[in-house]
């Protein structure tokens, strides 16, 4: 069976070459007893491959299961593999056969097997070389002959390092790996995807099918899709019940795409590190937010009160209410500032000069004095107590120390 036939069969649309390489990989170690670990993206269709495999390999004949080990609770899953005697535990009113009992002669899918704990990894990788399992609450070893397809879409390596996957199965696991790629590296297949779904969700729901212009299938193209084949063909479901038209354009498509909300202006990385100290660019960048939060703050409470204050019949009693106003929500304003703050005598009318963002970074003030003074001003504050000082400026304290020395505060 050619990989066009293999595609056809099991539903798989796309031609991408990354993709017909994993049909290709699939379809050669079917007739073959060995194990396979098939990873990839969450929602790439990797639930695919183990039934090309089961299909293609002399076990055709016996049973096949799905097992997602995510979604089985760890207290049960050695029950739902392995079985269970009867009164081996809480509940267990009667004996039951597990999966790998059941399955005999034929094959199991575990899909997500990085999820399985380490117990039950164990008494997996025990299956896996010699074909022995013990059920929970019996000390007889049985026998099976169940071929393991395993599916993960985590970085298995990375779950060794951090001792949540027992090396030896993953060495036993991935004797042929096989990648499914994401739906990105696969571009040339989106648009084939939305056709095939909105073709299909038509006569589901007996409407015509949607159509994209040539905008929409460059968005479509140019799109992330973290949620791969799944979220594509959600999206296409949704699109297909709400929208009246049937010719798809851009602004349309842009309203069911989620997009990315993260600013890319530079923070503040709050790691795990203790010890690390916070570079020097990192607390003038906290300088800079925090006057830019003062200026537009300051820019506030002025044009509230011009706003609010009524009729100018007396500058002197505006003034000093600007005065009170600024004193109970700013610490004190350098005269910098207030020198841009003007009210003018007119006729029954108060105004304002504009203050524009240009005028406060024309200042002469220069970041290191700045810096010096909000060092001061947090040393005032916590009475000299440094460590204090410090965790309010985000900074180490050997930082401030060293701070405080170049300044010579």
């Amino acid at each position: 069976m050619d990989i066009q036939s293999i595609k056809q069969r099991f539903g798989i649309i796309g031609n991408s070459p990354l993709l017909e390489r994993a049909i290709d990989v699939a379809s050669q170690v079917a007739p073959t007893e060995i194990s396979v670990l098939i990873y990839g993206e969450s929602g790439t269709g990797k639930e695919v491959f183990p039934k090309i495999i089961h299909h293609k390999s002399a076990r055709k004949h016996g049973p096949y299961i799905a097992v997602n080990c995510g979604a089985i609770p760890e207290g049960t899953i050695d029950s739902e593999l392995f079985g269970h005697e009867k009164g081996s535990f809480t509940g267990a009113h009667e004996a039951r056969k597990g999966y790998f009992e059941v399955v005999n002669k034929g094959t199991i899918f575990l899909d997500e097997v990085s999820d399985l704990p380490l117990s039950t990894q164990a008494r997996l990788l025990r299956v896996l070389e010699s074909g022995e399992f013990i059920k929970v609450g019996s000390s007889s070893v049985l026998k099976t002959d169940v071929r393991v397809v395993g599916a993960t879409n985590i970085s298995i390596p990375d779950a060794i390092r951090n001792g949540r996957f027992r090396e030896d199965l993953y060495y036993r696991l991935n004797t042929v790996p096989i990648y499914i790629p994401s739906l990105r590296e696969r571009k040339e297949d989106i648009v084939l995807l939305f056709r095939k779904f909105a073709s299909d969700f038509a006569e589901k729901y007996r409407m015509p099918a949607l159509q994209l212009d040539q905008e929409a299938q460059k968005i479509l193209e140019n799109y992330r899709w973290p949620g791969n084949v799944r979220q594509l063909k959600n999206i296409t479901e949704q699109i297909s019940i709400i929208e009246n038209s049937r010719i798809i354009n851009a602004q349309i498509l842009l309203k069911y795409l989620p997009q990315n909300q993260t600013s890319d202006l530079p923070v503040l990385f709050k790691g795990d590190h203790t010890s690390a100290e916070i570079s020097d660019r990192d607390l003038l960048y906290k300088v800079l937010f925090d006057m830019k939060k003062d200026i537009n703050d300051l820019k506030k409470v002025v044009f509230d009160i011009i706003e609010n204050s009524g009729e100018a019949n007396n500058i002197q009693e505006n003034n000093s209410q600007l005065s009170k106003k600024l004193n109970e929500n700013f610490e004190p304003v350098p005269e910098h500032l207030r020198s841009n703050i003007t009210i003018h005598p007119r006729t029954n009318e108060q105004a304002v000069e504009p203050i524009e963002d240009s005028e406060v970074i024309e200042e002469s003030f220069s970041l290191q004095k700045k810096e010096a003074d909000m060092i001061r001003r947090a040393l005032e504050k916590h009475k000299g107590r440094r460590k204090n000082a410090a965790g309010d400026l985000g900074i180490s304290e050997r930082t401030l120390y060293r701070k405080i020395k170049e300044y010579g505060l």
